[in-house]
């Protein structure tokens, strides 16, 4: 019979490590009381054996003789053997506990799996770090890339360097945006996966990836999606409810050693939150969690979101500092809406009546609802969430009213929407406007996401986050993927990986 234990690895006196092991178990596995065992360690594999001394052999004084005791209670005996070694100090160092595995006598201690992949990504992560290689990120619900492209930014802005490994995003248009309007964040070692989370595959030779983000779909956890869809709960919703257990699974397989999700503040409160919660702590991560809004980081969209940036033990002593500002955000400067509008002619078709918005409100107001139309001006210094179906124009979210007859109103163009949330204009370069409004709609307040960039780099490379920072032109130009020169700023191109979608 094999038994496995995984035994508590704690100190003696003096600082040795010590292993206690006792009970029936240790019977059925052949260990028995009197046998004596010496212990030898195999850096090569990492794990340490108790061998067997053959009966009679001349032992001596010398220190490893480890000898199977007795104890009795309540009428049965049992085996007890306890290890104390300086070998077990420096093969398991930072392990609260290691896998011990018996049979026929013969005992093999290892690091558990947990501990083995937490070496592993530190080793990793603390390698590129140190030869400056880019770390390789995986970015899950990719959307158009304004996530990925501000924590990149902020990345590099922080000295490191890095690139998306694997992206998967439903929706084939935003994917191509992506490809085709953020090439520095992307190389030819990338995956770009046009596909449904849960028909990614995630067997075989998956990469190994040092960051992954994401903010899983909110459909059923915010105010609005409850509402509409009827929901008790966030994972009733029939399709992306239980999208917080393709993401786990997805850092389980690819063991980054930063992991960051965002989304909508009520989601703090779900059950799928605590599960993430729950699953990344056993998965061997520090959670650190907090709201940060929009205007807090000079937006004039008024987007509060949950941010949880989870970094693996062995990184460093030091508690993740999330950022409270963009250096960009003067104190006491005020930006308004006039800030972003363009120049929109007075008779444009853009203006309209939009009677049915005006005897929705009234009907509203008469059944006593809250709901009401959110008419702005260019001297408005903030509008509320613009979400993914503002092309349809829906009676909560922002309307520009007409500067001389405000019976009209209009939406604002995809432009202005990327700059209420301070993205690129660029980033919606070759889509509609109703697939622009879309992508801009779900995703993320750039600058907000660039500053969290930066604190996550200079956390890894130990760093205080800076007050203020800058991108240097030569980092911008390698991250694209082979500019002249890019050896001097981060080496490496990790192989292309067979992530396959079933």
């Amino acid at each position: 019979m094999t038994t496995v234990i995984n035994a508590k690895l704690g100190t003696a006196k003096g600082g040795v490590a010590r292993i206690w092991l006792e009970g029936q178990k240790l019977i059925h596995a052949g260990l028995r009381i009197g046998a004596q065992y010496v212990l030898k360690g195999d850096s090569t594999s990492k794990r340490v054996e108790l061998v067997a001394v053959e009966q009679g052999a001349e032992l001596g004084k010398g220190k490893g003789i480890f000898t199977v005791s007795k104890r009795e209670r309540n009428g049965v005996v049992s085996p007890l053997l306890e290890v104390r070694s300086e070998l077990l100090s420096a093969f398991f160092e930072g392990c609260e506990k290691v896998r011990v595995a018996i049979r026929a006598g013969r005992i093999l201690i290892t690091a558990r799996q947990i501990d083995v992949k937490i070496r592993e990504r530190v080793e990793r992560l603390k390698r590129k770090l140190a030869v400056r290689e880019r770390l390789a990120a995986g970015s899950l619900f990719h959307g158009i890339g304004a996530l990925d492209k501000a924590l990149h930014k902020g990345l590099l802005a922080a000295g490191v360097a890095a690139f998306v490994q694997v992206g998967v995003e439903l929706e084939g248009e935003y994917l191509d945006a992506s490809l085709r309007n953020n090439p520095e964040i992307w190389s030819e070692g990338s995956v770009a996966i046009n596909s449904d989370i849960r028909d990614v595959y995630l067997g075989g030779a998956v990469p190994q990836l040092d960051l992954v983000c994401g903010g899983v779909p909110c459909t059923g956890a915010s105010v609005s999606g409850r509402a509409k869809n009827k929901l008790v709960h966030a994972e009733d919703h029939s399709t992306a409810g239980t999208l917080f257990f393709e993401y786990l699974e997805f850092v389980k397989a690819t063991n980054p050693a930063v992991v960051l999700l965002e989304n909508v503040v009520p989601y703090a409160n779900t059950a799928g939150m605590s599960v993430v919660r729950s699953v990344l702590g056993s998965l061997g991560y520090n959670l650190f969690e907090t709201t940060l809004s929009g205007p807090q980081f000079g937006a004039i969209e008024d987007r509060h979101r949950l941010v949880m940036v989870a970094v693996s033990k062995g990184i460093s002593a030091a508690d993740f500092v999330f950022p409270n500002t963009h250096p960009s955000v003067v104190p006491g400067e005020v930006n308004t809406l006039a800030d972003v509008l363009d120049d929109i002619p007075l008779d444009s078709p853009r203006w309209k009546s939009y009677d049915y918005l005006v005897e929705k409100e009234e009907r509203d107001i008469a059944a006593g609802k809250g709901f009401r139309r959110q008419l702005v001006t260019g001297g408005s210094e903030s509008v509320g969430t613009i979400g993914r179906g503002y092309a349809k124009a829906r009676s909560t979210e922002p309307f520009v009213v007409h500067p001389q007859n405000p019976q009209l109103s209009r939406l604002l163009t995809p432009a202005e929407h990327a700059r209420v949330k301070g993205i690129p204009e660029t980033m919606g370069h070759g889509l509609s406007d109703t697939t622009a409004h879309e992508g801009y709609g779900q995703a993320v307040i750039f600058n907000k996401f660039e500053a969290v960039g930066v604190a996550i780099g200079s956390y890894l490379r130990g760093l205080p986050m800076p007050s203020s920072y800058y991108v240097p032109k030569t980092m911008v130009a390698d991250v694209g993927g082979g500019s002249a020169g890019a050896e001097s700023v981060v080496k490496g191109e990790p192989v292309q990986a067979e992530l396959l979608v079933a």
